[in-house]
């Protein structure tokens, strides 16, 4: 009895033990990545992620190739403007203002602006619709305020490591998407070849699917931030740039890369599955896929749906907010950083601010989601090839990057994302 009383009592030691254990490694594996996670993750912003279920609910499977397919071509972006922050030390618009004419700099954030506000003021109105989902008492818009007061809080009040820590938390709320199609009755070999063998169809809605999903996946405020998040993390912690440090971002960016696609494969995977199977093909906001969900494919599918929204959003304003003040401190020459206080960069936090602000007051406009989505893609779409075409000349200077210049590589799949991105571009105008 003595023996067996001790056994009792040691198991729970033990399983505590384990628990603490995983944690441990849990963070352990979390703190390894860096900039490259944030930035992939953020890319499956409540836009994104109303843009895939349009595509899913529409067409099926049918477009899961394009998660495959983009994957290559955002590594290589990303990878360009990660090591132009770590190299120079500067963010990407540091660097037009530095090399370039400044007409054409003024022209960048003449585009930015209202593309990124217009893209935080539909991931406000998302998350706002979802929340008022999970609790019908309370008005959708008083939750989209209290989101934007709150991430204006906490940005402005914590410093650059806690952020980043949050954010890489907040990452972990995508793994929800993976789960849905396992509630679902999902025809795997159907999603394998779908996978494997691109489908098109030459019709205008399909090929405005695929254009949304390219603008969405190639976004350009992401090379702005990943070039400046490296320059934040370098800064941080005294990183002396070589070798071993270009690896390691390397790693970084190639796993929140395909992160970043394997959410948003499963988010096409569970709406081409669920919805599109039960003959519900017009989905509009992130709201009308959580809701059409629940009766389908049981309301955790719905839940599950719908907090991934808001985790996605928390994560992802503050990205599109600090790619736009990096941007404009930049241009002017403001004092810059997530690391200072309110005090010490009044002009880069005041622009963070203004542009929540500007993106909660689209929604008492009367401007709809889906339309502010389809302006943000025209403009994203306007200026992507020609910050594809900058970022590819910048990494092969050797007066800016010194003997890390892209290789033949790294040049191919550039160049493929710039003509890519500039057929997406003119395809896009001529839909619209």
């Amino acid at each position: 009895m003595h023996r067996l009383r001790l056994s009792f009592i040691r198991k729970p030691a033990s399983m505590s033990r384990k628990r603490k254990t995983l944690s441990k490694k849990l963070l352990s594996k979390l703190r390894q990545f860096g900039p490259g996670l944030i930035t992939g993750a953020s890319d499956d912003d409540p836009s994104g992620i109303a843009t895939y279920s349009q595509a899913g609910a529409r067409f099926g499977p049918q477009l899961l190739w394009t998660a495959l397919a983009t994957y290559p071509l955002m590594v290589a972006i990303q990878e360009m403007c990660a090591r132009i922050g770590l190299v120079t030390d500067r963010g990407l618009t540091g660097i037009i203002r530095q090399y370039y004419p400044r007409p054409l700099l003024y022209l960048i954030l003449l585009v930015s602006f209202p593309s990124i506000t217009m893209n935080i003021g539909a991931d406000i109105a998302g998350m706002g619709a979802v929340a008022n989902m999970m609790l019908p008492a309370v008005p959708a818009p008083a939750f989209s305020i209290f989101f934007t007061l709150l991430l204006m809080y906490l940005i402005v009040q914590w410093n650059y490591r806690r952020i980043a820590t949050v954010l890489k938390w907040l990452c972990l709320s995508l793994f929800t998407y993976l789960l849905i199609p396992f509630f679902a009755d999902t025809n795997w070999w159907s999603a394998l070849v779908h996978t494997i063998l691109p489908t098109v169809q030459w019709n205008a809605g399909f090929l405005f699917a695929l254009v949304g999903i390219l603008g969405t996946t190639i976004s350009p405020y992401l090379f702005f931030w990943q070039a400046s998040m490296e320059v934040e993390e370098e800064n941080d912690l005294h990183l002396v740039v070589n070798n071993r440090v270009i690896k390691a971002m390397n790693t970084d960016v190639k796993g929140g890369i395909a992160f970043s696609n394997l959410v948003f494969y499963f988010i096409i995977l569970a709406t081409g599955t669920v919805l599109f199977n039960a003959g519900i093909h017009n989905i509009e906001t992130v709201e009308d896929a959580a809701k059409a969900l629940q009766p389908l494919a049981g309301p955790l599918a719905g839940w599950l749906f719908a907090i991934g929204v808001l985790g996605t959003g928390m994560l992802a304003i503050p990205v599109l907010a600090g790619s736009l003040s990096y941007m404009m401190a930049e241009t002017f020459g403001w004092e810059e950083g997530m690391s200072k206080k309110f005090h010490e960069a009044k002009g880069f936090y005041i622009t963070l601010i203004v542009s929540l602000g500007v993106g909660l007051g689209i929604l008492f406009t009367g401007l709809s989601p889906i339309k502010a989505l389809l302006y943000t893609a025209v403009l994203y779409g306007t200026i992507a090839p020609i910050l594809i075409g900058i970022i590819l000349h910048i990494c092969n200077n050797k007066k800016i990057m010194g003997r890390y210049t892209n290789n033949r590589w790294q040049n191919i799949a550039g160049i493929c994302a710039m003509v890519l991105m500039t057929a997406s571009a003119i395809a896009l105008f001529l839909l619209y």
